[in-house]
């Protein structure tokens, strides 16, 4: 499967999202992806073995708790690809950046100037 079709999905991003904040026993993970999506548990267990099997998270066992974690090598690899792509982005962001300070020093005068006024 490719990275991309994995991370395609709003569950298992949301999983990378759990585990990014601290390792995870699947119980939790299950707890909180049923409440905000309202799935089954067998459907969680799924979306945790697409993960694991696509090396996007690791398990260990704790005694009876398996403990998901974030693995990082294939977020690494996303990196990689997009990387191209942030020279098109940073550029428009830049860009904003740039109008937005120029709208506030705009205000600020205007507001400067109003205040001054007669």
């Amino acid at each position: 499967m490719h990275a991309f079709d994995v991370l395609g999905d709003p569950v298992r991003r949301r999983i990378l999202e759990l585990l990014l904040e601290d390792e995870r026993s699947s119980g939790d993970v299950t707890a909180v992806i049923r409440a905000e999506f309202g799935i089954s548990q067998p459907a969680v267990s799924q979306h945790l073995r697409v993960l694991r099997e696509n090396g996007f998270a690791r398990v260990r066992a704790e005694g009876a708790r398996r403990l998901y974690a974030v693995e990082a090598r294939p977020l690494q690899d996303v990196d990689r690809w997009l990387q191209p792509f942030r020279e098109f982005w940073d550029q428009r962001l830049d860009a904003l950046g740039t109008e937005l300070a120029r709208g506030r020093r705009d205000r600020r005068a205007r507001t400067s100037t109003e205040r001054t006024a007669p």
